[in-house]
């Protein structure tokens, strides 16, 4: 099955994940891959080469503690400040997001806890709706859920979010 841009990294590998056949002959080593590209050589040592302009991020499961960051997340620091944000109907607010935890939305003058985890600030408001501030590849999205929602749940707008303070850290 070729890949193609829009499938899966895993969807391509998950065919070649299971050992070999007994009878599967080896094939001989293909030859070097172009500069830009990731090869992959399986265990019965076929290769397969994945243009790397099409891949997003690799990722290798692993037992990670609770709460720590990816190694290219964002540090807590970088969240700190007066966040401009969408309001999900064309309009913005600000969420300002202070260093001990306290968080302030002028969107119906309404105060709340935030916490750093995994790379993100997470926002639990008074009146029970969520946000999540997301770096997305090279901006940040604010992600709003309603109250009763978690932040796993499907968001119910995903708007652009801009750091407004000179120098977050």
């Amino acid at each position: 099955m070729p890949c193609t841009r829009t499938s899966a990294l895993s969807a391509c590998l998950q065919p070649f994940c299971s050992p070999p056949a007994p009878s599967s002959p080896r094939r001989p080593p293909a030859q070097k891959a172009a500069p830009g590209t990731l090869v992959l050589v399986f265990r019965d040592g076929h290769r397969q080469a994945f243009n790397l302009a099409d891949i997003e991020r690799v990722e290798f499961p692993t037992a990670e503690p609770t709460g720590a960051a990816a190694p290219t997340a964002p540090s807590r620091g970088r969240f700190l400040g007066k966040w401009e944000v969408g309001d999900g109907n064309g309009g913005t607010f600000y969420i300002t997001l202070h260093e001990d935890g306290t968080a302030m939305r002028t969107l119906g003058d309404v105060k709340g806890k935030w916490v750093y985890a995994n790379g993100e600030a997470l926002i639990t408001w008074n009146d029970g709706a969520e946000d999540a501030i997301r770096r997305v590849a090279s901006r940040y999205q604010k992600f709003a859920y309603k109250a009763g929602k978690a932040f796993t749940d499907v968001p119910d707008n995903v708007t652009n979010a801009r750091n407004t303070t000179s120098n977050p850290i």
